[in-house]
């Protein structure tokens, strides 16, 4: 499955699944979990919408889910560095070669 990498002033945006329910977030943050061995540092719930975030190779990133734009993944920062958007795009790469 090839998910869109989207960069929108600087910053990189994986799209996992614009229309999707929540168990493809949960699955997603179990993949990340497990395979990847990241830790979830901040969760916040809403009703209809989670912002989890965690990192990945030291890059500070949120995987985001709402209930009417889906599941994706980018950088925490409000400016993105390089390293950031690289490290979205890595597991972007992850997340399709698994089949999340």
């Amino acid at each position: 499955m090839a998910y869109q990498l989207k960069n929108a002033a600087g910053l990189n945006e994986a799209v996992i699944d614009d229309n999707c329910g929540i168990s493809k977030f949960y699955a997603i943050a179990g993949a990340l979990s497990s395979s990847l061995r990241v830790q979830f540092l901040n969760q916040v719930d809403d009703s209809d919408s989670l912002d989890w975030d965690f990192k990945y190779k030291k890059q500070l990133l949120t995987l985001h889910y709402n209930m009417f734009n889906g599941v994706s993944i980018y950088p925490h920062a409000i400016e993105p560095t390089g390293k950031e958007n690289k490290a979205v795009a890595e597991i972007t790469q992850f997340l399709e070669q698994h089949a999340y």
